[in-house]
């Protein structure tokens, strides 16, 4: 990985929202509600939803990352666990942040596999190494991502670090 960071910011992050909305409706994809993969997930879900009218938003809570370059093993589902029924034949966008390595994005599609009638996957960032390859992506690179909402350090400790 390439030491040199690639730095999104809002305003970037802005324009990466209205191309990606822009390439998905152009594609003819119409989604009936978009899955949001929080945390990065929600500002990418809420950005999409606005941009291609669509106000059934839905989310998972899925943890891998704990630190910079850092994951656990495995993605881990977090509660509370959306109900399958709720994706039932519905075409469904699920959104993020970024496909590092693509298993948070393969936990979420095995999850609501066989319950909806299409889903599509749309991510500002996709990595070359990601297992998933997404149907809309914004770039392409091999650098960590330094994104605006978690830049920063937070304001508050969070549970793991009190």
């Amino acid at each position: 990985m390439d030491d040199e960071r690639e730095t999104l910011t809002w305003e970037a992050f802005g324009d990466a929202s209205q191309d990606l909305a822009r390439v998905i409706a152009d594609d003819g994809f119409r989604p009936d509600l978009i899955l949001a993969i929080a945390r990065g997930g929600l500002f990418v879900a809420g950005a999409l939803g606005y941009a291609l009218s669509v106000k059934n938003l839905h989310l998972m809570n899925v943890e891998f990352y704990n630190g910079v370059g850092s994951t656990l093993d495995m993605p881990v589902m977090l509660p509370p666990v959306p109900s399958a029924v709720d994706f039932s034949e519905k075409k469904v966008l699920i959104a993020d942040d970024v496909a590092d390595t693509g298993k948070t994005l393969e936990l979420v599609r095995g999850f609501i596999a066989g319950q909806v009638a299409e889903v599509r996957s749309a991510v500002v960032y996709e990595k070359p190494a990601s297992l998933v390859k997404c149907d809309y992506v914004w770039k392409r690179t091999d650098r960590w991502i330094n994104f605006p909402w978690s830049s920063l350090p937070p304001v508050l400790p969070g549970v793991l670090d009190a």
